[in-house]
Order: C-alpha cells, then sequence, then structure tokens
C-alpha cells in the first residue's frame, strides 16, 4: 500500500516539475525582454508610464499642433475680447447636442434654462437614468 502511494507521489511530482519546465522553455528569457524593451523604447513605440495611453492619439494630437506660438495666442485673443469678438461662455453653441447626434442648440443658455424649468414644472422630464437611449450610447 505504502508504495502504491509513493508511487502515485512521484508521478506527481514528477508531472509538476516538467509542466513548470515546458512553460519556461516557451517563454522568452528576462533578457530577451529586456533587450525588446530597449529597441522599443529606442523607436518611440512605448507608452507614456500612467493611465495607458493610445499612441496613435499622441502622434495624431502632435500631427494638429498650432502654427502659432502661446504668445500670439494670447495677443490674438485680447485683440478679440477688445474689439467685443468673442462670444460669452455659455452662450456659443459648442459640444452641445439637442438629443441628435450632430445637432447644435440654437437657444442661449437663459432660454434653455428657462425651457427646462417649464418642464420640470409641466413633469415633462425624463427622470435620471430612466431614458430609452441616453445620449452617447449606442442603440
Amino acid at each position: 500500500m505504502s508504495r502504491t502511494v509513493l508511487t502515485v507521489v512521484a508521478a506527481a511530482a514528477v508531472a509538476l516539475f516538467t509542466q513548470g519546465a515546458f512553460a519556461q522553455a516557451s517563454s522568452p528569457s528576462r533578457a530577451e525582454v529586456k533587450a525588446e524593451t530597449k529597441a522599443a523604447e529606442k523607436a518611440k513605440q512605448l507608452a507614456p508610464a500612467g493611465e495607458a495611453a493610445d499612441i496613435k492619439a499622441d502622434k495624431a494630437d502632435k500631427a494638429s499642433k498650432s502654427t502659432m506660438t502661446r504668445d500670439e495666442r494670447k495677443s490674438a485673443t485680447k485683440t478679440a475680447a477688445k474689439s467685443k469678438q468673442l462670444t460669452p461662455a455659455g452662450e456659443g453653441p459648442g459640444n452641445m447636442t439637442s438629443g441628435e447626434k450632430g445637432g447644435t442648440s440654437t437657444l442661449t443658455k437663459a432660454e434653455r434654462k428657462a425651457q427646462t424649468k417649464a418642464e420640470a414644472k409641466s413633469k415633462q422630464l425624463t427622470p435620471a437614468g430612466e431614458a430609452e437611449n441616453p445620449v452617447g450610447m449606442k442603440k
């Protein structure tokens, strides 16, 4: 009886050790991984530290950089402010949507506020979390 138990234990031990050896044989060594990382670093293909940033988005941002310096932008903004060409905060169309993709609001901030108050009084607003198709969610 003890002989069969020893045989089973020995077989289990051999199975465990061979599995580990095969797993290590298929993965690259630490030196190989370091060499690959150095090569990727030299080619500037590594993502920045921290949040995993999309490298393609970074390259797209670099391609769309402004041609004006910071001082040029500041002076252009000051000139536009003096000649009252700037839209007051909250009054511009910006990225506001009227529920439909691509549609921008033509209402001012005060008009939107009054409209929302009227809808709230007449209980026409959808309670939070109960919209059939929330803005930004795929159908």
